[in-house]
């Protein structure tokens, strides 16, 4: 059996409390350190021992963690050594380094085929998508060695199996300092939140912009993994919780799977964590960092661009799990070893009632779906125990405001905890969408995320509604690499009969993927491919009109249409901008011939009508 001298870990997790900084650079003021001397000290190898199998964070005390380099040779020598452990590429950075996956099996099942055929539930973890937030790539190494050559758990891989990511973002980890996030408590070398290109991954799942992002979604496509586990480290307000981990809610668009999570999985996982001396919670961020006592925020992943807001959107059951920053890295990483071991085994043990809440909630078609959430304006917010730590406000002279101090003495507190569970935009589910063949981009988008399609071989004429998007306003700056665009409100619709090219394509909703197809192609979700501004090139005006043409025609115009003159007299008396515009009023004109293009400010994704079998109900 693994493990080590507790009062060697504890002298080490002392040390922790003060990460140590170049001698010219102050290091950062972190608040107290609460003690800590959990059960879980013990699984770790002593940094002295002479086991071949000690991980290179475990030789330093999990004080420090090892680069990419050393990560990838430890675990190609593992791997060689362990039957049950393969190692695959899933693609490669922007930078050129291999974005690898370990697959643990009992029975050394290295393809998805090969897993399938095992008929044992999969989990995949990763580690890294934030690559200073790397606790779970220490934990996940010594969780596979014990699953292997170490033996203690080598039963856990004969009822299930374990897909591990060790480093996701990999390039932002190899861009490490002992600078890398102000706010945590060790590592003393840390990696950068985002890639090579500046782009957060966790804000990434629906664009699908970065090469690391690409590789992963084909990933969950291919492997086709049973729960899907995302492993941070959060910062925020202090807390007595080193653990906490959040998914979206039985609101959203995997009911079933909330609920399996919440009351098969979440009981036993919480229950190991304690018994080994971690203290687990909900995952909460204050609305208010100033005032800690105010209303906390349940996570409740809102949105597709994050882990586990697109699992909700494609019925893939996924845990975002953030550790606390201000606890130190051993207590992190072992933390960590204990959740993902607490996982496989309720996976094990529960793999017939998690595949009937998946199924249950890809056979689901709901007739209308949510496009974005807000706070429930008819109930009271729920009241809530939560372990706080003391803090007082405290005035800076340095910010010429009160600053909250944290005092690093535990307290328990009843907070207000509110979730945005009450649909704030809703749409009808369409029969289907239609994508010209000129957003080649967006088809191949969605062919990336595994939405089904079918393309036309020849052209069609189909009738459609489509939107007209007069409201929409492009952002001043750019958000993860991209310019956003927005909709002040609700676009018209108008029906029309479109013609589509050869290579255009039609994407029924009644598919498993149909609720996050709607999500990605329905202009009002925050996370569509129109507010990501894919489609920024319907608001660009591409045809004009000369005054010596439209001036006439506009004299022709008023004297032929009584209506129309009433209207633009009117125009005239309540717009007084207008009426001392000259080159507006022949634009208003303009826009009232059949000269005008058709397709400005249209949305060329149709929508086709789903046909109510009971007109009158």
């Amino acid at each position: 059996m693994y493990g080590r001298s507790t009062a060697t870990l504890l002298t080490a997790l002392l040390a922790s409390t003060a990460i140590p900084c170049a001698a010219e650079v102050p290091a950062a003021e972190l608040p107290p350190a609460l003690p800590w001397a959990g059960k879980s000290l013990a699984l770790a190898l002593p940094a002295d021992s002479d086991d071949p199998w000690i991980t290179p964070a475990e030789r330093e005390h999990l004080l420090r963690t090892p680069d990419y380099d050393q990560t990838v040779a430890w675990l190609q020598r593992l791997t060689a050594a362990a039957p049950e452990l393969t190692m695959t590429s899933l693609g490669k950075s922007g930078e050129g380094r291999e974005l690898w996956m370990v697959i643990a099996s009992a029975s050394g099942a290295a393809t998805p085929a090969a897993l399938t055929a095992s008929g044992k539930p999969v989990v995949l973890a990763q580690a890294g998508i934030h690559a200073g937030e790397i606790d779970g790539k220490d934990a996940g190494m010594m969780l596979l060695r014990d699953l292997t050559v170490g033996g203690e758990l080598r039963p856990l891989l004969d009822r299930v199996e374990l897909l591990f990511v060790p480093i996701f973002n990999v390039d932002g980890h190899e861009r490490s300092s002992q600078f890398g996030r102000i706010n945590q408590r060790g590592p003393e070398r840390m990696g950068w939140r985002t890639n090579g290109r500046n782009l957060n991954l966790n804000r990434d799942y629906a664009k699908a912009d970065s090469r690391e992002m690409k590789a992963m979604l084909a990933a969950l496509a291919i492997w086709q993994p049973d729960l899907y586990v995302d492993l941070h480290v959060t910062d925020g307000i202090d807390y007595q919780y080193d653990i906490t981990w959040g998914y979206g809610g039985d609101h959203t668009y995997s009911p079933r799977i909330s609920r399996w999570l919440s009351t098969v999985l979440d009981p036993p996982v919480r229950h190991a964590l304690t018994e080994m001396g971690h203290i687990p919670g909900y995952l909460v961020f204050a609305l208010d960092g100033d005032d800690p006592d105010g209303s906390l925020f349940k996570w409740s992943a809102p949105n597709p661009r994050f882990s586990d807001g697109y699992g909700s959107a494609r019925h893939l059951p996924t845990i975002l799990v953030e550790n606390h920053s201000l606890k130190p890295y051993p207590q992190r990483v072992l933390g960590t070893y204990v959740f993902l071991r607490a996982v496989l085994e309720a996976v094990a043990a529960n793999a017939d009632s998690l595949a009937e809440a998946i199924a249950a909630d890809r056979a689901r078609r709901p007739k209308q779906v949510t496009l974005s959430w807000k706070i429930p304006e008819d109930r009271p917010p729920e009241r809530i125990e939560f372990l706080g730590v003391t803090w007082r406000h405290r005035h800076s002279p340095a910010t010429g405001a009160d600053t909250v101090e944290w005092l690093g003495e535990p307290v328990t507190k009843t907070l207000t905890r509110i979730e945005p569970t009450q649909p704030a935009i809703t749409v009808r589910r369409p029969a289907a969408y239609w994508i010209p063949a000129a957003w080649s981009d967006v088809i191949d988008r969605l062919k990336l995320h595994g939405v089904e399609m079918e393309r036309l071989d020849a052209a069609r004429e189909v009738e459609v509604d489509m939107y007209r998007l007069t409201a929409a306003t492009i952002a001043d700056a750019p958000y993860e690499g991209r310019v956003r665009a927005e909709l002040a409100s609700a676009p018209a619709v108008e029906r029309r009969r479109q013609l589509f090219a050869p290579g255009s394509v039609r994407v029924p909703t009644g598919q498993p993927l149909g609720e996050l197809a709607v999500l990605l192609l329905e202009p009002q979700a925050p996370d569509s491919f129109f507010q990501w501004g894919f489609f920024h090139a319907v608001a660009s005006r591409t045809e004009y009109v000369e005054g010596y043409v439209m001036a006439p025609l506009a004299e022709r115009m008023l004297a032929e249409d009584p209506e129309l003159r009433a209207e633009f007299e009117k125009k005239l008396r309540e717009d007084p901008d207008f009426a001392a515009d000259p080159r507006a009023r022949l634009g208003w004109f303009y826009r009232r011939t059949p000269f005008i293009d058709d397709r400005w400010q249209l949305y060329p994704v149709g929508r086709e009508p789903a046909v109510n079998p009971n007109p009158h109900p």
